[in-house]
């Protein structure tokens, strides 16, 4: 099979396009996916470069979401067959034509969703629907600040926010990403730069908002907690500005807030019966035209140093996928 390989830590070029073995055959509870389309996420960036907290040691295919068919089964395995067109989640290795997964980690692809669209869902809305309806215990009406709005997660998050009435205001920093944050059903999209204080109270009347989706970080955060509402809940998501921001704990002492941290890697560990809910509900939502990933970047297998490079430089809106 092909795939591509990191070769040595560092940025997109220390990756290669390889010829290696096929995977071995399916062991107990797993199943081989033919992969016609992968996502690529910034999570695949920091592995390249050896600082994200799962850190294989090079060579190593990267790689976590991927759709394809089913093309083998493992012993125990009963929910899937041969042919069936499945969305997966990989421990590494969806940058490669062929891959194992555990059939735990699978769902069935809904009859109206492509399978670049597949490729790219799992990650994005279960991170977006665990943050605000189970940490961030949205409802209606709420006002809901979302960070970082036209990137994966933050376009995921404008969608799960609407679908369950919330009010939504959209941070980002170009034009062309504010009107796709707008294309996508946010309420208001503002510049972040700059400052966004003032802007969030006006479009609140004074009030601030009851929710913050915070995927940045550093003086994000700490504006952030200048625009709460009374009980309001901060939600951290990651640190794409750079550093951890150190908590204005007087600002949550005062709004009577809450500042909690989302990891859906741990909901999955650690309360595996709540993920596998969580992503029934969504696929159901998906099959019934709710939920739609936003794809801006499709490039090739081969092109994958040059996807993750767009990842890098903030020009994908949504998300982009490798195909072929």
């Amino acid at each position: 099979m092909r795939a591509v390989v990191c070769e040595a830590f560092g940025g997109p070029e220390v990756l290669a396009l390889r010829d290696l073995p096929d995977p071995p055959a399916p062991d107990t509870g797993q199943v081989q996916v033919r992969i016609a389309a992968r996502g690529v996420q910034y999570v695949d960036v920091l592995m390249l470069a050896g600082k994200y907290q799962v850190r294989p040691e090079p060579p190593f295919v990267p790689g976590g979401e991927a759709a394809g068919t089913i093309i083998a089964v493992g012993p125990g395995v009963t929910r899937f067959r041969v042919g069936d067109k499945v969305m997966s989640r990989h421990p590494g290795g969806s940058f490669a034509e062929l891959g194992n997964a555990e059939a735990d980690a699978c769902e069935f692809i809904p009859p109206n969703m492509g399978t670049e669209a597949a490729a790219v869902f799992r990650s994005a809305y279960q991170t977006a629907y665990h943050a605000l309806l189970q940490k961030g215990r949205l409802q209606p009406k709420e006002w809901v600040l979302i960070h970082g709005a036209a990137g994966g997660i933050g376009m995921a998050a404008i969608q799960v926010a609407k679908l369950f009435g919330a009010r939504v205001i959209a941070t980002a920093s170009t034009e062309e990403k504010r009107q796709a944050c707008l294309a996508e059903g946010a309420d208001h999209a503002i510049d972040y730069r700059g400052g966004f204080r003032d802007g969030v109270k006006e479009l609140t009347g004074g009030r601030g908002v009851d929710i913050v989706y915070d995927p940045i970080g550093a003086e994000v955060f700490e504006e952030s907690t200048r625009c709460l509402a009374w009980g309001a809940r901060l939600l951290i998501l990651g640190f794409l500005g750079g550093a951890p921001a150190l908590a204005k704990t007087n600002h949550l002492l005062i709004k009577g807030a809450e500042a909690i941290g989302v990891r859906v890697g741990g909901l999955i560990e650690f309360q595996p019966a709540v993920a596998a809910a969580n992503m029934s509900t969504l696929i159901k939502l998906a099959g019934e035209g709710k939920l739609k990933p936003h794809i801006s970047h499709r490039l090739p297998l081969a092109q994958a140093a040059d996807a993750l490079q767009a990842v890098i430089d903030r020009k994908v809106i949504g998300k982009a996928v490798l195909t072929g």
